[in-house]
């Protein structure tokens, strides 16, 4: 009982600890389509994964990431909109993911974790990865946190300066899938975004400085976490909806703070 209880905390603090930084530049970027659609491609990894009979960790982590390198290229060409390459992508990944799985009769799935994650059945291997890749994602921003916020204010200015802006920026979308992979197990297909987006929109409100903001975001989504499962411990409730249940009561009460940036 205590094992998994703990599990499923240190998995839920380790997601929002780099949810916090890395979403401050989905709310800056105003990304959050950009990271719906990626969460969209996880669920057809995993249902590709199964198609295959190919290790899910593998395919949740490809098809996000090739999903990224793909809208990379495509916004590079011009030849849409990004937002709407954005919408056909995203629709049409979380489509084909759920036509591939209904055609599986002998595999059994549990769409509802998928849909909405199962943090309760993490186990220790998951937490190898989570703690991996948060690492490797925080060492990453850490490095090109200048680069991000110059091309974040003004790409154009941070080009002349000397700053590779395709490159950071695909950096950027390619950690986005990663940390999208990860918390698939936490929260799910359809909640991740939240995740990212509402604890940096509250800590928005409370912070005067780029990086006083990404320090108090991942304050505040672990704080969900914490709560989230509270919530779900007495209430029975799923434990992924009640992290970001907890997420948008924070972010309601931040609303009567004056905001600083």
């Amino acid at each position: 009982m205590i094992d998994f209880l703990l599990y499923a905390l240190l998995a839920g603090l380790g997601v929002a600890l780099v949810a916090g930084p890395l979403g401050c530049f989905v709310v800056w970027r105003r990304m959050a389509y950009f990271g719906d659609t990626l969460a969209h491609s996880a669920l057809l990894g995993v249902s590709l994964g199964v198609l295959l009979d190919i290790n899910l960790s593998i395919t949740v982590t490809a098809v996000p990431l090739l999903m990224a390198l793909g809208l990379v290229y495509l916004e590079q060409r011009g030849i849409l909109s990004l937002d709407t390459l954005l919408g056909i992508l995203s629709h049409s990944a979380l489509a084909t993911g759920l036509v591939v799985i209904s055609l599986l009769p002998d595999v059994r799935i549990d769409l509802m974790s998928l849909l909405f994650g199962d943090l309760l059945s993490v186990t220790i291997n998951d937490l190898w990865v989570i703690y991996g890749v948060a690492t490797a994602v925080l060492l990453l921003l850490g490095l090109l946190w200048k680069q991000l916020i110059n091309i974040t204010v003004d790409p154009e200015l941070a080009a002349v300066e000397g700053t590779n802006v395709v490159l950071v920026r695909t950096a950027l979308m390619l950690v986005t899938a990663l940390v999208i992979a990860i918390a698939m197990k936490v929260v799910g297909v359809l909640l991740i975004t939240a995740l990212l987006i509402i604890p940096a929109a509250t800590a928005r409100r409370v912070s005067q400085t780029p990086e006083q903001m990404a320090v108090a975001a991942s304050v505040i989504a672990m704080l969900c976490v914490v709560m989230g499962l509270a919530v779900s411990w007495y209430t029975d409730a799923p434990a992924g909806p009640a992290v970001v249940l907890c997420a948008a009561l924070l972010f309601m009460l931040s609303l009567g703070f004056r905001q600083r940036t």
